[in-house]
C-alpha cells in the first residue's frame, strides 16, 4: 500500500506539472500580438520617422502638424474603407493607401532635409519647448498620441513658438519678465493637454484584414 500511495503521488506531481506548463504555453500564446499588415506597418513606420524628426529638430512643430494631418486623412479613409467592406480592404483600396504613404514620406524627407530646423536655445523657455517636444515624440512612438492628436498638440505649439518670435523681434531678441510668464502659463496648459491625450484611451490604431 506505502508503494502505491508513493506511487499515486509521483503521477499527481507529474500530472500537476504538465497542467501547470499546458496552461502558462496557452496564457503566452493569448498574450502574443497579433502580426502588423503591410498598411498597418507602413504607418508605424512614418510615425517612427515623423517622431524621430520631432526629437532631432529636424521637424518644427508646423512641419509635424502638417504631416501629422496628412497621416490623420489617410487614417480616416482606410476605416471608412474597412468599414465598407467588413474590416478588410480590396487590392485597389491597398494599392490608393499605398500611393498616398508614398507621397507622405516623400513629404516627410523633403521636411526633415530642408533647412527648417527647430531652435531652442539655451534658456528657460527654449528648455520647456524641447521638453514638450520630447514627450510628443514618446508619445508617437509609443502609439499613445493618434496623428490627429499630434496635429494638434503640434498647432499649439507652433502658435506658442510664433508668439515666442513675435516678442523677441518686439524686444531686441529678448523675452520681458511678463512674457515670460505668460509663455510659461501657455506652456502649462499645453503640458496638460499632452498628458490628457496620452492618457485618454485612445492610441494609434492597428489594422488586420
Amino acid at each position: 500500500m506505502k508503494f502505491n500511495r508513493t506511487k499515486w503521488s509521483v503521477l499527481s506531481l507529474a500530472m500537476l506539472v504538465a497542467g501547470g506548463m499546458a496552461a502558462t504555453s496557452a496564457c503566452a500564446q493569448s498574450q502574443d500580438p497579433q502580426p502588423k499588415t503591410e498598411i498597418g506597418q507602413r504607418k508605424e513606420n512614418q510615425q517612427d520617422r515623423i517622431a524621430n524628426g520631432v526629437q532631432s529638430g529636424q521637424l518644427t512643430a508646423g512641419e509635424t502638424a502638417n504631416l501629422e494631418k496628412k497621416e490623420a486623412a489617410i487614417n480616416k479613409e482606410t476605416a471608412a474603407d474597412r468599414a465598407a467592406n467588413g474590416g478588410k480592404l480590396t487590392a485597389a483600396e491597398k494599392a490608393q493607401i499605398n500611393r498616398q504613404q508614398n507621397r507622405l514620406s516623400n513629404q516627410i524627407y523633403k521636411d526633415k532635409h530642408n533647412a527648417n530646423t527647430a531652435h531652442y536655445g539655451n534658456n528657460e523657455v527654449g528648455q520647456r519647448r524641447e521638453n514638450q517636444q520630447d514627450r510628443i515624440a514618446q508619445g508617437i512612438k509609443s502609439g499613445q498620441l493618434t496623428a490627429g492628436e499630434t496635429a494638434k498638440l503640434e498647432n499649439q505649439q507652433k502658435n506658442i513658438n510664433r508668439q515666442v518670435a513675435a516678442d523677441r523681434a518686439a524686444n531686441g531678441g529678448k523675452l520681458t519678465g511678463a512674457e515670460k510668464a505668460q509663455v510659461n502659463r501657455e506652456q502649462n496648459r499645453a503640458s496638460r493637454n499632452i498628458y490628457n491625450k496620452k492618457h485618454n484611451g485612445r492610441t494609434q490604431p492597428g489594422t488586420k484584414h
